[in-house]
């Protein structure tokens, strides 16, 4: 597996978490959930976030190196 792939397939990883934490947070507001929660859940989200852009950029990078 190549080091793009890698990063890509980290990344898809990391997209599935972050659909997961946005479903826990959309199901807690519709319950009513605390605002605590959910400031700890939209910090959790953005930091998936950026793992997400930093995966993605190691793929670019690691594309152009190879191209």
């Amino acid at each position: 597996m190549s080091s793009s792939d890698a990063s890509l397939q980290r990344a898809e990883e990391l997209l599935e978490r972050l659909k997961t934490r946005v479903d826990a947070l959309e199901a807690s507001a519709d319950g009513g959930g605390d605002v605590d929660e959910a400031i700890d859940g939209l910090a959790e989200i953005a930091e998936i976030a950026k793992e997400i852009e930093a995966e993605v950029q190691r793929a670019r990078q690691a594309a152009d190196a190879g191209a």
